[in-house]
């Protein structure tokens, strides 16, 4: 039995929205989309998540996207992706 969560949310925000630490800033996305866990690990050696338009590998212990395809496409320069937050909790970063 996996532990792996089976869901996450990922935003979408621009670079260059930072807080106060310069981190990016999670609670202005330009867009964002649940995706679910498939069940197969993706070239990065993470698993495989798919939803809304969105195709990500996550490493579900840190939090963070390790590679994504946005409508069949890399992600824009000067976005980010970003794990929605849970309380207690940073969100994990992908350039």
């Amino acid at each position: 039995m996996s532990t792996e969560p089976q869901r996450f949310e990922i935003l979408l925000v621009p670079e260059h929205v930072k807080n106060r630490t310069g981190a990016p800033q999670a609670d202005h996305p330009l867009r964002s989309a649940v995706v679910e866990a498939t069940g197969a690990t993706g070239a990065s050696g993470y698993p495989r998540y798919t939803g809304e338009g969105m195709e990500a590998d996550i490493d579900p212990e840190t939090r963070t996207v390790e590679a994504l395809l946005v409508d069949g496409s890399e992600l824009d320069p000067g976005m980010t992706a970003l794990i929605a937050p849970e309380a207690g909790k940073g969100p994990g970063r992908r350039q």
